[in-house]
């Protein structure tokens, strides 16, 4: 069996951050706190799997949940802990990566392609 050269923390972050829709979720709260249906209609993504992420996210200590029972109904906010703000200089870069070297073309031929 070969031995991997991977950071094993390299290894977990990546695992963690490779799942599908994490890394939108959290760019998407990088703007501050958000309740759940602003996250579900910000994002193309199911209600069930967006909970699943968040419980992950929050899980991970990337996310915290912050229920407020002084309103009916009881209203839920998510933001970023530090932990979790400490990724935006990364996904920002990504981003700007991404404006210069993706092509609408490509992102319309990924889109098929799944």
């Amino acid at each position: 069996m070969k031995q991997s050269s991977l950071c094993p923390r390299f290894e977990k972050g990546m695992q963690l951050l490779g799942k599908r829709w994490t890394g939108l979720i959290i760019y998407q709260l990088l703007s501050g706190p958000q309740r759940f249906c602003a996250l579900e209609a910000a994002l193309p993504i199911s209600g069930r799997l967006l909970s699943e992420r968040l419980k992950d996210l929050e899980k991970e200590g990337l996310v915290h949940r912050e229920v407020y029972t002084d309103s009916a109904p009881v209203r839920v906010e998510y933001s970023l802990t530090q932990k979790g703000l400490a990724l935006g200089p990364a996904l920002k870069e990504i981003e700007s990566w991404c404006q210069t070297w993706i092509e609408l073309d490509d992102v319309a031929q990924s889109s098929e392609d799944e």
